[in-house]
């Protein structure tokens, strides 16, 4: 999100038309159904997330929002190359490791943004070109990701490369001039320096099928073709007034190229029409099984870029607007997700047993370190708390955990549940996550339910 993107410009280039009223699938009963946008998330196997800034991190309202309602945070500012490489070869990862830290230490996921982008650079990359710029940026992009590696769930690699209007062509920037390949070479980078991450390209006014989305919608396609690591699309969504009629639409021909999508950096201007366009977003990700999650950009009014447009979920002194509760029941109504690995390892899932639980396991690893995504499953009874055991080679230790709290680090470990993940209906699942030193898991884990 451009800081300096004018609202104007934002909403007249929106794909205007009716609001998308989404499928609905139930899989729980209303009574599970969950009292927080994170519990609520979490139980159909999705985050619902936050960009922060750690200024606002000594603000009571704030916090106390911030920590009970979102499952994901995202860095405004804090991870952006000005912000982490503002000199040449020497990087800040004060702000960045901040947000990881309380994200870690509340049970939640982090997403990367942005590695790459033509706004928002420090003042010594805006003055380079060519082959000078291009090695610097690859190089920002591998140190970047190499400090975060294991941390992040979701990186945007490169965001807002396309040009808006009606061509459907690459956006000219600095980058883009040093060749039409860079976007290719730093998911490249990416990848080996964070083997344990999405990768994602993240733009907005995409919101509908129209050139601009299409014009991306194609360089996914020749990136799948051709084996470039891309998993995800993230779809900003700043909206105005109106939804575009073929937003899920849009989503879902992106999944089916084979690449997960995200709902980004939404807000709406407050009006009559919020809290509809909230909860249709919301029931288009729900419906479409590869929408894995949705941040809003900002957690109450008055954080928010957009100033006076009142775009978020909150108001100033944190409480709840009617289209938080049109999110929430769209979260509580919408179907299940089963997330793909980023790898092409593909796990293969113990089915449910007859009550408890069973745990699945999928490894990135590389040389001294390792990153596992395990996957819990209630049998023919729900969960009110699981645990799930893993054995570790002699050697490995586990250095961090996502969205399950260790006990132990070395040899035979075992992950609860925590809050917002405890409780799951017959047959539902969760995931959690943890990285390590050494070799990873070897053996399929164990899991026992409360």
């Amino acid at each position: 999100m451009n800081r300096a993107r004018t609202l104007k410009a934002m909403v007249t280039l929106a794909v205007a038309g009716t609001l998308a009223a989404g499928m609905t699938v139930i899989l729980a009963p209303a009574a599970s159904a969950g009292t927080t946008l994170r519990a609520a998330a979490a139980e159909k196997g999705r985050y619902f997330g936050a960009a922060v800034a750690t200024s606002k991190f000594s603000t009571g309202t704030y916090m106390t929002v911030l920590n009970r309602e979102f499952n994901s945070l995202v860095a405004e500012n804090e991870m952006k190359w000005d912000a982490t490489e503002p000199q040449q070869g020497r990087f800040n990862y004060t702000g960045g490791d901040r947000i990881v830290s309380h994200a870690q230490a509340n049970g939640m996921s982090v997403r990367g943004h942005a590695l790459l982008w033509h706004a928002q650079q420090p003042g010594w990359a805006q003055s380079l070109s060519g082959s000078a710029l291009r090695n610097a940026a690859i190089n920002h992009v591998t140190q970047v990701a190499t400090h975060f590696r294991g941390k992040i769930h979701s990186w945007d690699v490169v965001n807002e490369a396309f040009a808006d209007g009606g061509s459907g062509g690459r956006r000219d920037s600095n980058l883009q001039r040093t060749g039409n390949d860079w976007i290719e070479a730093a998911f490249h980078a990416a990848r080996a320096a964070d083997p344990g991450a999405k990768l994602c390209y993240n733009d907005y006014n995409t919101d509908g099928v129209n050139a601009k989305s299409t014009g991306i919608y194609n360089m996914v396609r020749d990136f799948k073709a051709r084996g470039v690591p891309i998993d995800c699309v993230g779809f900003q969504s700043h909206l105005g007034t109106s939804l575009a009629g073929d937003y899920q639409a849009n989503l879902q021909r992106f999944a089916a190229l084979g690449v997960d999508v995200q709902i980004t950096e939404l807000d709406v201007t407050q009006g009559s029409n919020q809290a509809n366009i909230f909860g249709s977003v919301t029931r288009a990700c729900m419906a479409v099984s590869r929408c894995t999650g949705i941040t809003v950009w900002g957690v109450r009014d008055c954080d928010s870029w957009r100033g006076s447009d009142n775009a978020l979920l909150f108001d100033c002194n944190g409480n709840k607007k009617p289209a938080y509760d049109a999110v929430l029941n769209a979260l509580n109504a919408g179907g299940g997700i089963t997330p793909s690995p980023t790898t092409p390892t593909n796990p293969t899932t113990p089915p449910p047993g007859p009550g408890g639980c069973t745990a699945s396991l999928s490894l990135n690893s590389w040389t001294g370190g390792f990153v596992a995504t395990v996957r819990v499953t209630a049998g023919s009874a729900a969960t009110n708390g699981w645990t799930v055991t893993t054995t570790l080679p002699s050697g490995a230790a586990v250095t961090n955990t996502w969205s399950a709290s260790a006990s132990g680090n070395t040899g035979t470990v075992q992950f609860t549940n925590v809050s917002y993940n405890g409780r799951l209906n017959p047959g539902q699942t969760t995931e959690f996550g943890f990285q390590g030193t050494g070799s990873g898991p070897g053996s399929t884990p164990t899991c026992t339910a409360n």
